[in-house]
């Protein structure tokens, strides 16, 4: 998903923590840009893949960097 996601128009950069919590923050340019990501087809499918497979938790929060 990372590499399809740096193709997208807005994306801007990404961080990935893991240990026992993963935390992936991505930036975007505008809040359209990220609707744009949320609706992609393959970004879709990933994300119920990951929720079946992989996480017991998700959640998606959309923050405002000010600094």
């Amino acid at each position: 998903m990372n590499e399809l996601e740096k193709k997208q128009p807005g994306f801007l950069g990404i961080e990935t923590a893991r240990s026992e919590l993963g935390i992936t923050v991505s930036y975007w340019k505008s809040l359209e840009s990220i609707e744009k990501w949320r609706a992609n087809t393959q970004h879709q499918e990933a994300i119920s893949k990951g929720i079946k497979q992989w996480y017991s938790d998700f959640s998606v929060r959309v923050c405002k960097v000010l600094r």
